[in-house]
């Protein structure tokens, strides 16, 4: 028998903008429980965001972040000792955190001088529809789409 899954932790919101999506954003920027430099990294891109488009940074923020959450997925699913792809609807909370993962991942990867340029960058043209991690959506749900023919082995 299975153990009872664990309990989701509320998360608090961040003290700048009292928004618990900042705050876990944050803690997915977070490296080596370092809160204090991810924050500093995040509110500085931000602030870039807000120099460079004149729009407020949390809203380009949300804007990047429902451009990049995926709606579908696809899954491994052994049937008969063949192995398929099988698309599956993405969780609202698992969206978020593919959407943080994606951003920071394909922010990581730019080459501009410090990680507040590299995620404000990021962020901004993935709100505008472009960049990497919009890239990595559109190619998640490129194989859903080709793989919809295995739909009817849903787990």
């Amino acid at each position: 028998m299975r153990r009872k899954s664990a309990e989701r932790r509320q998360v608090l919101p961040d003290p700048v903008y009292d928004d618990v999506l900042v705050s876990r954003f944050v803690n997915s920027v977070m490296d080596s429980g370092k809160k204090s430099v991810a924050q500093r990294i995040v509110y500085k891109a931000f602030e870039l965001i807000e120099e460079r488009s004149g729009q407020p940074g949390v809203e380009v923020f949300r804007q990047a972040i429902n451009n990049v959450a995926p709606l579908v997925e696809v899954r491994s699913r052994r049937v008969g000792g063949a192995t398929y792809q099988v698309p599956i609807e993405v969780r609202p909370d698992r969206r978020t955190a593919l959407a943080f993962r994606w951003i920071i991942q394909y922010a990581r990867a730019r080459n501009d001088k410090s990680m507040a340029n590299r995620l404000a960058a990021e962020l901004f043209s993935a709100s505008k529809g472009e960049g990497g991690a919009i890239k990595k959506k559109d190619d998640t749900h490129r194989m859903a789409e080709a793989n919809k023919a295995f739909s009817h082995f849903r787990f």
